[in-house]
């Protein structure tokens, strides 16, 4: 490692070896030979006159890439594409003449683009279904237990630790099916020329449109894709790294959602994220757990939610058919929108992989506040008993009222069932309050919402991603 240059934290502390190597000058120049392979063969297959010789020779050194002859040649032509064809040539001295015929640079770089990102949301959809199955499994065995619930942070009717948890896994979904659709969807540019034209192969195929017009798909099928963008200037319209880059971002914001209510409940000591035997929270402060791989998540969403704000501009400013001042931002923008969100979700998955649950301090804080989430039933049962509706609900309000205050003003424990059992007008003993405080009562449907939504939705994400409960992050400083 060299420590008198900057190096990017994404590449050392937050993103996976895998979504690294997606974006690497490797994954990268090989494809670009493989699509240099790719076009050849498809201009053979029409007629061209490209011999067989020549594509093996192609295809026998797609991978052993000769970098010092390219990197020395960008130095004189300042031309990365180029200086690879130099390069590319410098190897195959029979297919020389043929390499990159007539294609222009976008030919290899917007189609490795659009490679590269399929590449890197196909991991993106896998990581997202490495952690629905841990929600799923962490919904499922919390579906019943109650928990205060809360709307403006403030004491709500109860609801489960597990249906608090469904409402994470409804997001991440979300997300998946929008990254797999952003994935299936993405097309190739294909080889469209200098203006989108295709003016060079109208004149490579002697005028024959049919020819042109079969090129194009010879190479989407050839480089796994359905299809090619149909039109286009010189490159694919930017507006698709702005539709890739939102799906990103949609990950970020459910990921940011999750772990802000998790940094939340573990103020609370409800709920805590993982935290290792041998772990520090802080430098001076010994006794504390932090939630720093939560807070982690939040700070890494914010830099990509905000990060695809760039492809977006991009795309609004392309001139006519196009100008170069996407190159430079789009190198950026793109992968570290990549690598961000995958080291989010790497996190997501170690923070839900292991998540510590407190049951005892989860219903010591909801008995403190059911008495006055039970006072509609408690009104019902007095009724019941023979007291007048109207004159027990201005009671009960008043009653209410000053539980409220003795708590906040006093410090007390919740005297509401104690102040109701001494009115004589409730015809209510403590006993029978007491029966009112189950908090199985008040949770609903939560239990059946958690079951039915994992056995619906999730299961058939989980199924179309076999063993993928068996992924494990690696998480770094």
């Amino acid at each position: 490692m060299e420590n008198d240059r900057y190096v990017s934290p994404l590449s050392q502390r937050y993103a996976s070896r895998q979504m690294q190597e997606i974006f690497s000058p490797d994954r990268k120049f090989r494809t670009w030979r493989k699509l240099w392979i790719a076009l050849a063969e498809a201009e053979q297959e029409l007629g061209l006159d490209i011999s067989d010789e020549q594509i093996e020779e192609l295809k026998a050194h797609a991978d052993d890439i000769n970098y010092e002859d390219a990197e020395r040649r960008e130095k004189e032509v300042r031309h990365d594409v180029m200086s690879h064809v130099y390069a590319y040539g410098l190897q195959c001295p029979k297919a020389k003449g043929i390499i990159h015929l007539g294609a222009t640079s976008c030919y290899v770089g917007d189609n490795t683009d659009i490679i590269l990102m399929r590449d890197a949301l196909m991991l993106i959809r896998t990581k997202l279904a490495g952690v629905l199955a841990n929600l799923a499994k962490f919904a499922l065995e919390y579906r019943d237990l109650p928990t205060l619930g809360f709307t403006h942070f403030q004491p709500a009717q109860p609801t489960t630790v597990g249906k608090r948890a469904s409402l994470w896994m409804q997001e991440f979904l979300m997300d998946y099916h929008e990254v797999k659709h952003t994935a299936e969807g993405l097309k190739l540019l294909g080889s469209k020329g200098t203006t989108g034209t295709q003016a060079s192969f109208l004149e490579l195929f002697d005028g024959d449109l049919d020819k042109v017009d079969a090129l194009d798909p010879i190479i989407a099928k050839k480089m796994g894709f359905e299809a090619c963008y149909p039109v286009s200037g010189q490159t694919y319209s930017r507006k698709v790294d702005t539709l890739v880059l939102n799906a990103l971002a949609g990950v970020a914001a459910s990921a940011m959602k999750m772990a802000t209510d998790i940094r939340l409940l573990q103020h609370l000591k409800e709920i805590e994220e993982p935290f290792e035997k041998s772990q520090i929270g802080s430098s001076a402060m010994a006794y504390k757990r932090n939630p720093m791989r939560s807070e982690r998540i939040c700070s890494l969403a914010r830099y990509v939610m905000t990060d695809a704000l760039n492809p977006a501009i991009t795309s609004g400013t392309q001139w006519f058919e196009r100008t170069l001042d996407d190159s430079a931002n789009k190198r950026i923008s793109v992968p570290e929108a990549f690598l961000a969100a995958d080291g989010i979700l790497d996190l997501c998955i170690n923070v839900t992989d292991g998540l510590k649950v407190y049951p005892k301090v989860i219903e010591k804080r909801l008995m403190q506040e059911l008495p006055f989430m039970a006072t509609e039933n408690i009104m019902m049962d007095a009724v019941k008993a023979g007291a007048d509706r109207q004159v027990m609900h201005e009671k009960i309000r008043t009653l209410s009222m000053e539980a409220g205050r003795r708590i906040k003003e006093e410090g007390r424990e919740n005297q509401l069932l104690d102040l109701i059992a001494a009115d004589p007008e409730f015809h209510l003993d403590r006993e029978t309050l007491e029966r009112s405080m189950d908090p199985k009562k008040y949770t609903g449907c939560s239990a059946h919402q958690v079951e039915r939504f994992v056995e619906k939705y999730i299961q058939p994400v989980l199924d179309e991603n076999t063993g993928i409960g068996d992924i494990k992050a690696e998480i770094n400083v």
